[in-house]
């Protein structure tokens, strides 16, 4: 594919090496020629590096096997996952996954990425629903447009919600800004 074709998620093979895209700017600076600003991780070590590629270079797209994977515990070794199909049990460290666990609970069920028979990464939806487990007595009357506040999640994630919103209350926050969507519905 060429390189003005790569989109946040996708996989690439790029200098022998596999990095999934985690930002990718499409840029024409005045005259000059187009260009693909990438910002992406190496799936085997978890390093991120920024890239600059003409919009008309060949990129050669990776895909990645799936499988379905119950989230168990967390400790020292890092994240522990069960394979729903077989039950074999793997770990992942905490710097491959970075902070996309902050959005995941306990016995949730995830899809994780494999290349070449390892574990990579996981994906995790653009939403996800999170109880408030801490945050200040809301306040009557308060309006969406009022002062924020911080809350305390189920998952240790702390984010900016609306003065109305109370402790134990179910709320949508958007995966790819910790930001505060709405209530969640039922």
């Amino acid at each position: 594919m060429k390189a003005n074709e790569m989109r946040k998620g996708m996989v690439i093979r790029f200098e022998g090496n596999v990095f999934k895209i985690l930002e990718a700017t499409h840029r024409t600076p005045g005259n000059l020629r187009a260009f693909v600003q990438v910002k992406m991780r190496n799936v085997m070590t978890g390093l991120s590096t920024e890239q600059r590629f003409r919009s008309e270079d060949d990129v050669e797209k990776v895909y990645l096997d799936t499988k379905t994977m119950q989230y168990l515990y967390h400790d020292a070794e890092g994240y522990h996952f069960m394979d729903t199909d077989s039950y074999d049990q793997f770990a992942l460290a905490d710097d491959v996954l970075g902070d996309t666990m902050s959005f995941i609970i306990a016995e949730s069920t995830v899809t994780m990425d494999w290349f070449e028979g390892k574990p990579v990464g996981i994906e995790i939806p653009p939403s996800v629903d999170l109880k408030v487990v801490e945050t200040a007595p809301g306040i009557k009357g308060a309006t969406a447009s009022a002062q924020k506040k911080p809350a305390k999640l189920e998952t240790g994630l702390v984010v900016q919600v609306p003065s109305f919103i109370n402790e134990g209350e179910v709320i949508r926050i958007g995966t790819e800004s910790a930001d505060y969507l709405g209530r969640a519905t039922s």
